[in-house]
């Protein structure tokens, strides 16, 4: 049944009307998406959540229908979750995690509400969790060799959010589709699970966004090269090579 603090955001514009109804209100955003199966659980979760909360707002945002909104909040995966009190961001959390999410509205919904002293327009900062383990330090010749070692696991590796049972992107669905289509045989790496190497291919590469396909050791490109190469016959020339 539908609750009166839960939408689907529909623009930009509905979204800032919402959100800027009560700055003192706790606000949940749920950022989704149709081919992602972790959402569709967590989309029902979600809404019972906004039945058993209803001072919190829940707004549900398809990720690449709302490309601005998602965009804004540099939203890299879905499913994610954001708890915010007016512009202030305090909890951001990634993937199909229902007890933090449960526990996270019940620690924040729950709160008394306050009236800020001060507020801004700008985006909230992302939130940073303290009780994460300290990464060991990688100088950046160590990196660069790892990074090197991973695309030389096998003749054709993807580097995409997520995998191919469960892409978190929209471009890594997409690709992961297109090369199952042309039956090409390829491992997988989830940049989501290693920021040292998402960063580190974009420089090693020079290329600043992902999917990356590579073949041979050597950066093929993103799914609108890939794309083009399938239809010119490229990627299968490459492929034999």
């Amino acid at each position: 049944m539908a609750t009166q603090n839960l939408y689907d955001v529909q623009s930009p514009e509905h979204f800032q009307q919402l959100l800027s109804a009560d700055l003192n209100r706790v606000s949940v955003l749920n950022f989704w998406a149709p081919f992602a199966d972790p959402c569709k659980q967590m989309n029902e979760i979600f809404k019972e959540l906004a039945g058993k909360y209803p001072a919190a707002l829940f707004l549900q945002i398809q990720a690449e229908d709302q490309a601005d909104i998602t965009d804004s909040f540099e939203i890299e995966a879905v499913p994610t979750f954001l708890l915010l009190r007016g512009h202030t961001l305090l909890k951001r959390i990634s993937g199909a995690d229902a007890p933090t999410l449960t526990q996270s509205v019940q620690k924040h919904a729950t709160s008394p509400a306050y009236s800020p002293l001060s507020k801004t327009d700008q985006q909230p900062a992302k939130a940073t969790d303290s009780s994460a383990p300290a990464q060991p330090e990688e100088t950046q010749e160590q990196l660069e060799e790892r990074c090197k070692k991973l695309m030389n696991q096998s003749k054709v590796v993807l580097f995409m959010k997520g995998d191919p049972q469960t892409p978190r992107c929209g471009f890594s669905r997409k690709i992961v589709a297109l090369l199952q289509e042309q039956n090409v045989q390829f491992t997988t790496f989830d940049i989501l699970t290693d920021e040292a190497v998402r960063q580190g291919l974009k420089t090693i590469n020079n290329w600043p966004t992902y999917p990356q396909l590579i073949i041979n050791g050597e950066l093929v490109g993103g799914l609108d090269i890939v794309k083009e190469m399938v239809e010119t016959g490229e990627l299968a020339e490459v492929l034999a090579a």
